[in-house]
């Protein structure tokens, strides 16, 4: 039986581009992943307010698909648009809150901190994601030969500036200053590694900061971030990325979170930290490291195995 052929719609952010491409993976369809452009009217309109029409977003080639997955606000109307002008049955499943009546979807997956309920909808613990025990192993020893190998060492994964949380120097200066003591007091080496929203004079000041006795990964590069959860005896993540501690939480390993000061209401990822904080698999950020153990998380599996069987 040939598998089935599914469309993945994001705006093309990291977080969105994991969640989408992980719940493909998981449920084993052949996929092709297109970046979504709204037309410069609607980018501003909240798709409750906008017409269900092929005008709103710029065109795009759509190979045959049975499956659409999406994910974010811009990709809400072309995912009901394109299920509803499809010339035969097409299931459509939207990640996070679509912010327009659920009807409009087969099946909604939404974190467990966006209090979303419906009866086509499935929560989950923090994001889903691509990130796989396998494909951390497999790369372990991508970084071996640039790192010390007498020590223990500190992953720590950088986000960026949101609407949330303000990366000045300030803010990032007391985190890595935080770091550099801790690696001293325990005798380890610090792993940096930066997403896409990671701006590049961040980068560049941990780098002064932290000393070239310490590795900071400069550019995107997944295998170098693979190889860091599989070194790491410890994580730290600053708290802008559900997706990042998300994607950390399926090592099983101490996960810590670097605070930044909100710049307004955070209270949705005051929620996630607060359910994680309560599964044991995130602590905050202080000057005294311990080891803990908790289950591997591992929601994007589990969420496929159900969504199987509502497909069959």
């Amino acid at each position: 039986m040939s598998k089935l052929k599914g469309l993945l719609l994001t705006e093309g952010m990291h977080g969105m581009i994991s969640q989408v491409e992980g719940l493909a993976k998981a449920l084993d369809v052949e996929f092709t992943h297109q970046k979504v452009e709204l037309n410069s009217f609607w980018k501003m309109i909240p798709p409750s307010l906008t017409p269900v029409s092929n005008a709103v977003f710029k065109k795009f080639d759509a190979p045959d698909f049975d499956i659409i997955i999406s994910c974010g606000r811009k990709s809400v109307i072309p995912s009901i648009y394109l299920k509803r002008n499809s010339k035969k049955k097409v299931f459509n499943i939207h990640i996070q809150d679509p912010k327009v009546s659920l009807n409009n979807f087969d099946l909604v997956v939404a974190p467990e901190h966006d209090t979303l309920i419906g009866k086509n909808v499935i929560n989950s613990k923090g994001a889903i994601h691509y990130i796989t025990s396998d494909e951390i192993k497999n790369n372990h020893n991508y970084l071996i030969n640039k790192l010390d190998k007498d020590k223990d060492y500190l992953l720590l994964i950088l986000g960026g500036p949101n609407k949330y949380y303000d990366y000045d120097d300030k803010n990032l200066i007391n985190i890595f200053n935080k770091i550099q003591k801790i690696l001293s007091t325990n005798n380890l080496q610090s792993i940096v590694i930066p997403s896409m929203r990671t701006p590049k004079k961040i980068i560049n000041l941990a780098g002064e900061l932290l000393g070239k006795e310490n590795l900071v990964i400069t550019n995107i590069d997944k295998k170098a971030y693979l190889s860091g959860l599989s070194l790491a005896k410890y994580i730290v993540v600053t708290c802008d990325s559900t997706s990042m501690i998300s994607e950390a939480a399926i090592t099983g390993k101490p996960i810590y979170i670097a605070d930044i000061p909100a710049k307004k209401n955070d209270q949705r990822f005051k929620l996630f930290r607060e359910l994680f904080n309560r599964l044991n698999i995130t602590k905050n950020l202080n000057e005294k490291l311990e080891i803990w153990n908790y289950k591997s998380l591992n929601e994007t599996v589990r969420i496929a195995e159900e969504i199987k069987k509502k497909i069959s």
